[in-house]
């Protein structure tokens, strides 16, 4: 199968991240079609890949996937070895519960801190509902990571789209929260922190951001 991913912004683009960095850790071969999410006629131009009118959107041999949890399941089905997805059947109902949760949940975080990756912010005080999303992150991190730490350092051992959906979080705590302790993390969640972000996908993705900005 031939593979088109349509994304946006490396440095802004939280929800074109989340696929791209599966298809990259798992080193499935796909291209990208970039758009500059601040070109004037930036919708105009999505909507030529998508009718949905939203990045990402993956085109599988010109059929398209516009959704990046859809997009995900579907590397998840059509990829098996990646494992994508934790083997023991718990394991992988948990795994898509806290993606879910993820993708359906914490806009006041994403409103208050929008990914800007090579950006340093760090707020000292948060409004509630943004502080009450992060302290929920960190308890699912931390949940996860005590159940299945053992296994590697990602949220259910090894990577899977549980990590993918949660990538993006990982570089708002590094741009605005450096420090977690204060939201209740026994030092796990800093540890996923560091792990996702030294994710050679993620490095990659890091470089592509500094390239399409100018930034060093």
């Amino acid at each position: 199968m031939a593979y088109q991913l349509v994304i946006g912004n490396k440095n802004t683009s939280s929800w074109s991240l989340r696929p791209w960095i599966a298809l990259k850790h798992c080193a499935i071969p796909f291209s990208e079609i970039n758009i500059n999410l601040r070109d004037a006629d930036a919708k105009a131009q999505i909507l030529r890949h998508s009718p949905a009118g939203k990045v990402p959107a993956l085109f599988v041999d010109g059929r398209l996937i516009w959704d990046s949890l859809a997009i995900l399941e579907f590397l998840a089905e059509t990829h098996p070895d990646a494992q994508l997805w934790p083997a023991d059947a718990v394991a992988r109902a948990e795994a898509r519960s806290v993606a879910a949760e993820m993708h359906s949940g914490f806009r006041p975080l994403r409103d208050h801190c929008p990914m800007a990756i090579l950006r340093r912010e760090p707020q000292a005080v948060l409004p509630e509902q943004v502080d009450a999303d992060v302290r929920r992150i960190v308890q699912v991190w931390r949940g996860c990571r005590a159940r299945y730490g053992a296994a590697g350092p990602f949220l259910f051992g090894g990577f899977s789209n549980a990590d993918a959906m949660y990538a993006p979080v990982a570089t708002r705590f590094r741009t605005y929260l450096p420090d977690l302790e204060p939201y209740g993390d026994d030092g796990s969640a800093q540890d996923y922190v560091d792990a996702i972000l030294a994710l050679p996908a993620f490095l990659a993705w890091e470089a592509g951001a500094r390239q399409q900005t100018g930034k060093a």
